[in-house]
């Protein structure tokens, strides 16, 4: 079984667990999806192939490139982009997801209006303030779900910074908080890790307040104060970068409908 297989089957199992079905969506979010298209692309511009079920529009998408290939039964054009990715491409156009169709155990039909509630709910950007640290100290009282979350959503997060530190801060107001500090992080990546603390968050399903992020160079003398107390998370490296071979196969640029 898949990723996505395993959450699916953990959503339908629970069917009153918003726990779960945030997992789900996060996690087909996460992704790498395979669009079947009606024709080869054209520069960075793919036509999905688009079909009408139960009376309403949806385009195929697949989770493994052996699984689009059995369910076509022969030799057909797609791309691969995130379901992220695919979810932005289609909002607001009346297009909905048929997900593993007839080939897996996590086939489902996510209408138009799923759609745009995943777009919505990632679309919930960080916003940037100011506040000086006064003390740090070891993380507590923190949900183990959003814990869990960020270890999943850092996981996925290679090459962006060498680590990250979560952490309980005190700032020179008096208010508490906790701190996820992301070492030597590249400064291009800086939003995308700002957006995935900020996913940790929604998708945990539990109300746990707000987490700050700061980025910090591993010179820095406060480096040395998170990794005393703090709780590291290890980032992935990327041992050999992979040029894009397929469209949608480059996060920074993804395709166009035609």
């Amino acid at each position: 079984m898949t990723d996505l297989d395993q959450a699916h089957a953990a959503m339908m199992g629970a069917p009153e667990d918003d726990v779960a079905r945030l997992r789900f969506y996060e996690r087909l979010a996460d992704t790498e999806l395979f669009i079947l298209l009606s024709g080869e692309p054209e520069g960075d511009q793919i036509t999905p192939e688009v079909f009408e079920i139960t009376d309403q529009p949806f385009v195929l998408v697949f989770d493994r490139e052996e699984r689009l290939s059995e369910f076509v039964g022969r030799v057909a054009p797609y791309a691969g982009l995130s379901g992220r990715g695919l979810a932005q491409m289609l909002a607001g156009q009346n297009i909905g997801l048929a997900v593993n169709l007839q080939v897996a155990p996590s086939e489902m039909l996510i209408p138009a209006d799923g759609v745009d509630w995943l777009v919505q709910t990632l679309g919930h950007t960080p916003e940037e303030t100011q506040g000086r640290l006064a003390e740090l100290s070891a993380p507590k009282g923190l949900p183990e779900p959003v814990v869990q979350g960020l270890d999943r959503k850092l996981a996925l997060a290679a090459g962006m910074a060498q680590s990250a530190y979560l952490a309980e801060a005190t700032y020179d107001t008096g208010a508490k908080g906790h701190v996820l500090a992301f070492v030597d992080a590249l400064p291009d990546a800086q939003s995308a890790l700002a957006n995935a603390a900020g996913e940790a968050l929604t998708f945990s399903g539990i109300d746990a307040g707000i987490i700050d992020v700061m980025f910090i160079a591993a010179a820095d003398p406060i480096a040395a104060r998170f990794a005393r107390v703090g709780l590291r998370f290890d980032l992935p490296k990327i041992t050999a970068p992979q040029a894009p071979v397929a469209p949608g196969s480059d996060p920074t640029k993804p395709p166009r409908l035609k």
